[in-house]
């Protein structure tokens, strides 16, 4: 990732598609978060880290407006590194488990 962030036209020049994104998955405390950062540093890119349950809001439409600005200004500092840390906290409110019957949590 760090070559394709540093050198993004040798790859485009050979035809291949740089990937958008990826996903770091894994139990807490095994260094997504660290291995994140040190990939911007090498590659001299912006880190740009939030938590996923700033999406979650009482008011309807804060949280989508604030997934709205961070992409934003993800684009306005591309090429960068966007880590979006507990996102699995926005899944957990928006599915809710509303409808009977056993939870898991």
């Amino acid at each position: 990732f760090v070559n394709f962030l540093k050198n993004p036209q040798q790859y485009q020049d050979l035809g291949a598609k740089i990937p958008k994104g990826a996903v770091l998955s894994g139990p807490p405390g095994t260094g997504k978060t660290l291995l994140a950062k040190a990939t911007a540093g090498e590659a001299d890119v912006p880190f740009i880290a939030v938590n996923g349950s700033e999406f979650l809001e009482m008011f309807v439409g804060v949280g989508p407006a604030r997934v709205r600005d961070m992409f934003a200004m993800a684009r306005k500092n591309a090429p960068c590194i966007l880590f979006i840390d507990e996102i699995d906290a926005v899944g957990r409110k928006r599915g809710g488990g509303n409808f009977g019957g056993q939870s898991e949590q």
